[in-house]
């Protein structure tokens, strides 16, 4: 069983160390899960191949009415800031060699542009819900949700040619085993693991770990940060779990380790910098 909680040896007052909640970071495995704030941790882990990302989309969340009453999940949505969109500066080409991201439609003309500045190719994927909700709100039905891969020299899209479809079918559904609202099914994690290039994977938003979970076992090394400190027990429950690693459970830091400050992380051998 390898599953650990650990904190760096550096020292807390240097430039490099970062305080958050305990406990610090999960090892699980292939997995390395960081429960905090993925602006202040991602830059600090240096150069990583791929970056695999669902961000707060930007949208309203008003209206719905009887349906959004009897399901929930927008008021969840709202309340945990899923709906506030995100700041593109978290993607920086400079210290990764791809990424794909998530966005809702109102999104793209702005996150398009600033991957088309930063990266060398880039190309507009969808995952089409095979049981879209029955709602329109005078717009056009939800059936379907947008993820962007970018990428630079080296770490173009990869697999067989039947892989590279820019589209992948998958039904909604699991929000009420996980607790999240917006969980992406496996189908559809496991097809873009299938066309990301690199050994490593790194989720900076986390939530409960389906990123995770398709990255280790296509048999990639996975680095998730979460900031919802239940969204990142779920996670560690089920890169765990994924793995085949009894318990499927949190670790819990001793008193001296609390507050440590975060280990730094390096890009793996063989890896470009």
């Amino acid at each position: 069983m390898n599953i650990a909680t650990c904190a760096a040896p550096a020292d807390a007052g240097s430039a490099d160390a970062i305080a958050l909640p305990t406990p610090t970071v999960a090892i699980i495995g292939a997995a390395t899960l960081y429960l905090g704030d993925c602006y202040e941790i991602l830059p600090r882990l240096g150069w990583l191949p791929a970056l695999v990302m669902d961000p707060p989309y930007a949208f309203d969340t008003s209206g719905g009415g009887r349906f959004r009453a009897a399901r929930g999940h927008t008021d969840q949505i709202a309340a945990e800031g899923l709906a506030d969109g995100f700041d593109h500066q978290i993607i920086n080409s400079l210290l990764c060699g791809s990424v794909v991201v998530f966005c809702h439609n109102d999104q793209l003309p702005g996150l398009l542009a600033y991957l088309d500045g930063n990266f060398d190719r880039f190309v507009l994927c969808s995952w089409i819900k095979s049981n879209p909700m029955p709602v329109a709100n005078k717009h056009y039905q939800p059936d379907s949700e947008f993820y962007v891969h970018a990428w630079n020299s080296g770490f173009h899209p990869i697999g067989e040619l039947a892989d590279k479809k820019r589209h992948v079918v998958a039904p909604v559904g699991r929000a009420k085993y996980f607790g999240h609202p917006t969980v992406k099914p496996d189908h559809v994690m496991n097809k873009i693991i299938t066309n990301v290039s690199g050994s490593t994977i790194c989720d900076p938003f986390m939530g409960t770990g389906s990123t995770g979970v398709a990255a280790v076992r296509a048999g990639r090394a996975f680095i998730g940060i979460e900031k919802n400190p239940t969204h990142f027990a779920t996670a560690c429950a089920r890169l765990a779990a994924a793995q085949g690693l009894e318990p499927a459970g949190v670790p819990t830091l001793s008193p001296d380790q609390q507050g440590r400050p975060l280990p730094i992380l390096t890009p793996a051998q063989g890896e470009p910098k």
